[in-house]
């Protein structure tokens, strides 16, 4: 099979709107959790989230685009736009019919459902926009992506919760190492920050309410963690074929060597209490991989700061790695952008990059009291970076459903 190597990357988070102030910032810590501006969150128990900071639409798209584009895939289309010129790829002497997008979001245009029908209710009649159904289906953004760069290969969204995006990885992997394209442009938007949004997980009680203390809501692996931090945002990697990259030049990032995707098959929401699903897909990624467990030098953990889910991935871990998991470092970079949903994974899998081209590991921050049920001997890179060679990464990301993906990273 072929080689797939990462040639780009991009990013708009709640901690940087491009790839290297996202970086820098996962690198130093920072948080991007505050109380929520876009819309007035006093009805709800949680009033916090991590929104995008210093962003405006206009500056990116123009008056005719805007109303065809849900925030969601603008996202997409700025994300993308940054990888594939990071890539350095001449657009027109790719061969369309080989190139392809693969894009996931676990809502989509959340956003546009909720205006379009506030707006018909306050009307008092049913007066919908013409944009309403391709504004928000899930499947646009990797429309709107193909179409701007005229790439005709395979065209579709991936569907997994919040394993949308790891998923969407995967898929492309598999696309190039089988043959079936040589260039796949690939990742996930989400723009959940909304009314329905924060309304629908307060009522599930997923959500933090640390409300007076935002920057310090978000706290995996922390004994008085009480829920994730909603986000919004994506993230963007062009994968190419090892050797034609090779050809032209390129940059490479890193590898992807293996993937896999499993499920609980237990429960709507809670993950299995033993980490079952999540054990066998890091077991299948790494026999995917043709690696031994002990190859792997850092894992970028799903790590939400739920109370059931840090428990039940770190039982995963365990089962897994054996006596490694002592020698392993972890973190969860959901403590610094918040829960960015279907767009969870590609932001995870570009602070892999971030930490294998920087031979630096990014903090778990807001860690202030140990949980027993955790193994103190754990190395949770709590509160600061640290540095590390680091030759191979995996990366989890779990969702409702009991969807359970995993990818793997190697440095070239």
């Amino acid at each position: 099979m072929k080689r797939v190597v990462v040639t780009g990357v991009g990013a708009i988070t709640p901690i940087g709107n491009n790839y290297k102030d996202y970086s820098e910032n996962l690198f130093a810590g920072t948080s991007g959790a505050d109380l929520i501006t876009k819309f007035d969150p006093e009805q709800f128990k949680t009033k916090i989230a991590c929104e995008l900071k210093n962003y405006d639409p206009k500056e990116h798209f123009d008056r005719k685009e805007l109303k065809r584009l849900d925030s969601f895939s603008q996202y997409a289309l700025i994300c993308a736009k940054e990888a594939m010129e990071d890539s350095g790829l001449d657009v027109e002497s790719v061969d369309k019919t080989r190139a392809g997008v693969i894009w996931a979001s676990g809502i989509g245009g959340f956003e546009t459902i909720e205006q379009q029908v506030e707006s018909a209710t306050l009307a008092g009649q049913p007066r919908y926009s013409p944009f309403l159904i391709p504004r928000l289906i899930l499947d646009i953004a990797a429309g709107h992506i193909s179409m701007q760069y005229g790439f005709r290969g395979p065209n579709y969204s991936t569907v997994s919760a919040c394993a949308s995006s790891t998923q969407s990885i995967s898929n492309a992997f598999d696309l190039i190492r089988l043959g079936r394209a040589d260039v796949v442009v690939t990742g996930g938007s989400e723009a959940s920050v909304t009314k329905a949004g924060i309304g629908g997980f307060s009522a599930m009680k997923a959500l933090s309410t640390r409300n007076e203390d935002p920057k310090k809501a978000s706290r995996p692996y922390c004994l008085n963690r009480d829920g994730f931090v909603l986000g919004e945002g994506g993230a963007a990697l062009i994968l190419e074929e090892y050797e034609a990259a090779k050809a032209r030049g390129a940059k490479m990032y890193a590898e992807i060597v293996g993937c896999a995707s499993t499920a609980d098959a237990y429960h709507l929401t809670a993950p299995h209490p033993e980490g079952l699903g999540a054990m066998e897909a890091m077991q299948n990624a790494i026999k995917d991989a043709g690696i031994s467990r002990e190859d792997i030098d850092y894992i970028n953990v799903h790590g939400t700061s739920t109370p059931l889910g840090d428990i039940a991935e770190i039982k995963a871990i365990q089962r897994v790695f054996e006596d490694h998991i002592y020698k392993l470092a972890i973190s969860s970079t959901k403590s610094m952008t918040g829960h960015l949903l279907g767009a969870a994974g590609a932001a995870e899998a570009v602070a892999c990059l971030a930490a294998i081209q920087h031979n630096r590991i990014p903090p778990t921050i807001n860690h202030e009291a140990h949980d027993p049920q955790f193994d103190e001997k754990i190395n949770f890179t709590l509160n600061k970076a640290q540095d590390r060679e680091l030759n191979y990464v995996l990366s989890n990301t779990f969702g409702f459903g009991g969807h359970n993906s995993t990818v793997i990273f190697k440095k070239i």
